[in-house]
C-alpha cells in the first residue's frame, strides 16, 4: 500500500508537448465548436426541438438556426452541423430542456488550460458519435470495431510513428474475433449446424458482412476528424494530441492494474461492497479505477444491474459510481429514470450533470419521490449502519414530524416500508413515538388502514 500510494507521477513520452501547446491545438481542433457554443449560448439558439423520444442528449439545430448560424459565422450548414454536435460532446453547451447554455468548459476556455484538454478528451472518446457508422452496418458490428479501437491506437502509439493500414487491419481483424470468442457467439441454424461468420463466403447480408477494411477506414477517418491522428498514403500516424491521449488512457489502466482495495477485478456488487467501508476520496479513486478497466457501456450496465437489486446500499453507491462515469452514462441514466425505484437516484444524478448544485438537486424530486428515496436510503442505514444513523436520518426528511412521515411513508408503497418502521420504532427514544411507528409498522404488514 505504501508503495502505491507513493507511486511517481507518471511523464508522457518524450517529445510530448507541454500542456499549454497540447491545449492550443486542442481549441484550434475545436474552433468552430466554440465559435457555435458561443453564438448559441448567447441566446441566438432558443427553442430546440427535442430529439428523438424527447432525449436532450440527442438535440439537433433546426434548419432555421442552422442556416442563421452559417450566415452569422461565415460557415456552411453542414460545418454548422458537426461543429454543433462537437461542442456538446465536448461539453461546450449543455441542454436544458429546449435550451442551449454555455457549459462550464465554455466559461474556463480561454484561461484553463485542462479544460481546454478535457473537452477535447470527451470528443476524442465520441469519436464514433461525431462521424457517424456507414448506414449498411449492423449497429452488434460497429461496437466491435469501436471496442478494438484501442488497441488499434495502442499500436500507434507505441509506434511512436506511421503504421501501414494494412498492419492496423490485421490488429484489428484479431482483435474482433477475439471479442467474438469472448462472446461465445457461435450463431445456429434451425438443425444444429453452425452458420457461416460474417468474414466467410455465405455469411447473411443483414450488414455484418461489410468488410472491416471499411470499418477500419470509418473509424481512421473518424478519429482524423477529432484530431487524433493523421491519414496520407497509406498510413496512419498519431498527432501530439492523439499520441497524448493515449498515454493517457493507458496509463488510467497500468493505476487500474494498482486498484487501492484491490477491487479491479471484482463484479460491480462486490467493488461496491469494498467501497463501502471507504470514505467518499478513497471510494471515488477505487471506481476510477474499476471503470478504466472496463468499457463504458459495459460498466453502466453492470452497475445499473446492481442498483436494480434489493440493497438499497449498492443502489446508492452504484450512483455514486455512474457520477464517475459522467457524461457516456447519461442515457443509460435517463432511461432508467422510467423505473420506479431507480427514478429519485436517475433524477438526482441528471440534476446535477445538468449543472444543478448537489444541496439543491433535491428540488427536482417530488414529494412522493423524495419520501420514495428517504424510505430506501432508510433501509440501507437499517441494514448497514448504527441506530443512531437512522435517528439522524429523520431530520433529511422532507415532512416536519414523524406522524406526517408515518402517513406518507405508509401511502409510498416502499417494499422495505415495513422493515425501515421497525427499525425506527426499536430506534427511538421516545416511547409515545416508538409505539405510533410500531402500529404503523404492524398495519402495512396486514395491510390494515
Amino acid at each position: 500500500m505504501t508503495t502505491r500510494r507513493s507511486r511517481p507521477a507518471p511523464r508522457p513520452p518524450e517529445g510530448t508537448p507541454a500542456p499549454a501547446e497540447l491545449a492550443r491545438q486542442a481549441r484550434a481542433v475545436l474552433a468552430d465548436a466554440v465559435r457555435i457554443a458561443r453564438w448559441a449560448a448567447a441566446g441566438a439558439a432558443a427553442s430546440l426541438p427535442g430529439g428523438p423520444g424527447g432525449d436532450p442528449s440527442t438535440v439537433a439545430l433546426v434548419v432555421g438556426a442552422r442556416e442563421r448560424a452559417a450566415s452569422a459565422l461565415g460557415l456552411t450548414p453542414d460545418q454548422v452541423r458537426a461543429g454543433w454536435d462537437r461542442a456538446r460532446l465536448a461539453g461546450l453547451i449543455e441542454l436544458h430542456g429546449g435550451t442551449a447554455r454555455p457549459g462550464w468548459r465554455l466559461r474556463a476556455w480561454d484561461r484553463d488550460d485542462m479544460a481546454v484538454l478535457r473537452g477535447w478528451v470527451a470528443l476524442f472518446d465520441a469519436w464514433s458519435l461525431a462521424h457517424p457508422a456507414p448506414e449498411d452496418v449492423a449497429p452488434t458490428v460497429v461496437a466491435e470495431v469501436v471496442e478494438a479501437v484501442p488497441q488499434v491506437l495502442s499500436l500507434l502509439q507505441l509506434s511512436a510513428g506511421p503504421v501501414l493500414v494494412p498492419a492496423l487491419l490485421d490488429l484489428l481483424q484479431q482483435r474482433v474475433a477475439e471479442l467474438r470468442e469472448e462472446r461465445c457467439e457461435v450463431p445456429y441454424g434451425p438443425r444444429g449446424e453452425t452458420q457461416p461468420t460474417a468474414d466467410e463466403p455465405g455469411a447473411p447480408v443483414d450488414g455484418d458482412d461489410v468488410p472491416l477494411s471499411v470499418l477500419l477506414d470509418w473509424a481512421l477517418e473518424g478519429l482524423a476528424a477529432v484530431g487524433a491522428l493523421t491519414l496520407e498514403r497509406g498510413q496512419a500516424t498519431l498527432t501530439p494530441l492523439g499520441n497524448w491521449a493515449v498515454w493517457v488512457k493507458l496509463e488510467q489502466i497500468c493505476v487500474a492494474a494498482q486498484s487501492p482495495a484491490g477491487n479491479i477485478e471484482q463484479s460491480a456488487e462486490d467493488m461496491l461492497r469494498g467501497c463501502a467501508r471507504l470514505t467518499p476520496g478513497p471510494a471515488r479513486a477505487e471506481y476510477r479505477a474499476w471503470l478504466a478497466a472496463r468499457t463504458v457501456s459495459s460498466a453502466v450496465a453492470e452497475l445499473l444491474a446492481v442498483a436494480r437489486g434489493e440493497d438499497a446500499l449498492l443502489r446508492g453507491l452504484a450512483f455514486e459510481a455512474l457520477r464517475v462515469v459522467g457524461a457516456p452514462a447519461e442515457p443509460e441514466v435517463r432511461a432508467a429514470a422510467v423505473e420506479p425505484s431507480l427514478r429519485p437516484y436517475a433524477l438526482l444524478w441528471l440534476a446535477e450533470y445538468e449543472g444543478a448544485d448537489p444541496e439543491d438537486a433535491a428540488e427536482v424530486l417530488t414529494r412522493e419521490e423524495a419520501t420514495w428515496l428517504w424510505v430506501d436510503t432508510a433501509a440501507a442505514v437499517a441494514d448497514h449502519g448504527e441506530p443512531q444513523l437512522l435517528l439522524r436520518h429523520l431530520d433529511s426528511a422532507v415532512q416536519g414530524t414523524v406522524p406526517a412521515l408515518i402517513d406518507e411513508v405508509r401511502a409510498g408503497g416502499h417494499p422495505r416500508t415495513v422493515q425501515v418502521l421497525v427499525a425506527l420504532a426499536a430506534a427511538h427514544p421516545d416511547p409515545a413515538l416508538a409505539k405510533a411507528v410500531r402500529r404503523a409498522a404492524f398495519q402495512v404488514h396486514t395491510g390494515g388502514v
